[in-house]
């Protein structure tokens, strides 16, 4: 369903984000974030003079290397385009990924890390996509024998066990715990119309 037909306005901003993830032939996952904004009108910046638009103001992004067990193995910056000289100063700081593991905490964690001073705005909002590619990359049925097929000896033994709380558990309307979705998809994480079981999930 399209929008509702909008009111007269001029279109002055865009923002793109993309995400990709990809299964490396180590059996390590990478999973990678761009940002990049334009402007539909010229820009003055102090640093790189006139910027034509369409011209990137932000063109920058992250890509983790993770392990079957989502913990970080390896980060990689780049920042093609920045707003400002001193922007890319901070992109060694994002190394303190490295062991960390995606999953409960991981954004309290990256602003612990990453917010404020310590990091660039635009990167540390990546790490939530990120987290949830991850994820999406890794939970099909059919990447998962994929997985075991490109790499037997990292994935013979790695069977998904039936008891783990799903990640998508009470993360939205269709996903709470007492839905049709969750007793159809993970029935031993259903908890039908008991408030009480809802409230521990």
């Amino acid at each position: 369903m399209p929008f509702p037909a909008p009111a007269p306005r001029t279109h002055l901003h865009n923002r793109a984000i993309n995400c990709q993830g990809y299964l490396r032939d180590d059996g390590m996952w990478d999973i990678e974030a761009m940002i990049v904004d334009t402007k539909t009108y010229v820009v003055d910046n102090r640093w790189r003079g006139l910027l034509d638009p369409g011209i990137p103001i932000h063109n920058m992004g992250l890509r983790l290397t993770i392990d079957h067990e989502f913990t970080v193995h390896a980060v990689a910056t780049t920042m093609d385009d920045q707003p400002h000289q001193v922007c890319h100063e901070v992109l060694d700081n994002y190394q303190q990924l490295i062991g960390l593991r995606i999953g409960p905490g991981w954004n309290r964690k990256v602003k612990e890390l990453l917010g404020g001073i310590k990091g660039c705005t635009h990167l540390v909002e990546l790490l939530g996509p990120i987290a949830t590619v991850a994820f999406q990359t890794t939970a099909s049925p059919a990447v998962k024998e994929m997985a075991r097929e490109k790499c037997p000896d990292v994935y013979a033994n790695v069977e998904p066990d039936p008891t783990q709380k799903p990640f998508v558990l009470n993360s939205c309307h269709t996903w709470r715990s007492d839905s049709p979705a969750v007793e159809e998809v993970y029935p031993l994480h259903f908890t039908g119309g008991d408030k009480e079981k809802i409230a521990e999930s």
